[in-house]
């Protein structure tokens, strides 16, 4: 349990979410098997609702792991709408790779290796839609690497802000995880005060911090 939510509300909310079929439903069970962390059920399905109304046409995500999420975004928009992910583990790459080439998916989705803040500074495209699920520790440099990239009226959605509920309380945090938590904190007071920009924090999966940039 995250401690974001009762236990029977995300058995709820999760219970009336359509089951994921084919490829979708087959990383769901390699990645619990393998204890390799994807983005929760809700939180996809958010994910998805997001895109078919914002329809972005270029989407540039921070943290690839299997190529989960990325293959979500990629069923949730328009054929044009292009994704570049970004990945520092190699092993996750060549197992994102395989299963984005399995969906067939392989011109709609570039993976770039290496570590976030080398590769973002290379970037010279603007993006509609930025998402991050990466290292929670970081989230507020790679906002600042990525502002320049979002188009305005651009969206980013980031994951894991509420880490376990720890963010929301000092009664839950681990002596480890206090700098994340601190971090993640201090990320999630920048944007909800950054001027040019609307923020909002949805307490559901691990939480998730929804950033829109004006005009």
């Amino acid at each position: 349990m995250n401690h974001i939510n009762e236990e029977y509300v995300e058995e709820y909310i999760r219970g009336i979410i359509p089951e994921h079929k084919g490829y979708l439903k087959n990383i769901e069970d390699y990645a619990r098997i393998n204890n390799i962390p994807i983005i929760e059920r809700e939180v996809a399905q958010l994910l998805k609702v997001l895109l078919k109304i914002s329809k972005p046409k270029n989407i540039l995500e921070i943290g690839t792991a299997i190529g989960y999420s990325a293959l979500i975004m990629a069923t949730s928009t328009e054929d044009s709408c292009k994704i570049t992910t970004i990945e520092r583990r190699l092993d996750m790459v060549e197992m994102a790779r395989e299963n984005i080439d399995n969906a067939k998916y392989r011109d709609k989705i570039k993976i770039l290796h290496g570590e976030a803040e080398v590769v973002l500074p290379t970037l010279g495209d603007k993006y509609d839609f930025i998402f991050l699920d990466a290292a929670k520790g970081q989230y507020l440099d790679f906002f600042n690497s990525c502002v320049d990239l979002l188009e305005d009226r651009g969206i980013i959605m980031s994951d894991n802000v509420l880490f376990k509920g720890m963010v929301a309380t000092d009664k839950l945090v681990i002596r480890r995880k206090k700098t994340i938590v601190k971090r993640l904190r201090e990320y999630l007071k920048y944007i909800n005060h950054l001027d040019g920009y609307e923020s909002c924090v949805i307490p559901i999966g691990d939480g998730v911090a929804l950033t829109y940039r004006e005009e």
